[in-house]
């Protein structure tokens, strides 16, 4: 399993950790000093808590769960990340910044809608 642990963001995977700037993306979404954790779990967790937390049965790419006002976690599910990237027209560690960008942007409370894509467009620009 790897771990990166640092300040305030904790990332864990089975296997290895892909090539995402983890760091620099929680402070410039969320600042510097929220507490994130991020999590890549396997399909079948991913599916059981988004029954149990949105009944809703399938697997998700991402789901956020804000913890406070300063923290927060995020689980992926890289097999459906898998699925889903080419779609997009990014590399799968695009693809994976991208899903990130998203998450975070719900941990800060914005919901599904123009105002959402614009700032996530946005900040895709910046870190690929």
């Amino acid at each position: 399993m790897a771990v990166l642990d640092t300040d305030n963001l904790t990332v864990s995977i089975s296997g290895t950790l892909p090539s995402v700037p983890f760091l620099k993306l929680k402070e410039k979404i969320l600042g510097k000093k929220y507490e994130l954790s991020v999590q890549f779990v396997a399909p079948s967790k991913a599916q059981a808590l988004n029954i149990m937390h949105r009944g809703k049965d399938y697997v998700p790419n991402t789901l956020s769960f804000p913890l406070s006002n300063t923290s927060g976690e995020i689980i992926l599910c890289r097999s459906a990340m898998r699925k889903e990237y080419k779609q997009f027209d990014l590399s799968y560690d695009n693809y994976i910044i991208f899903i990130l960008i998203h998450s975070m942007l719900h941990l800060k409370g914005y919901e599904h809608g123009s105002t959402m894509e614009k700032e996530e467009r946005k900040l895709l620009s910046l870190f690929i």
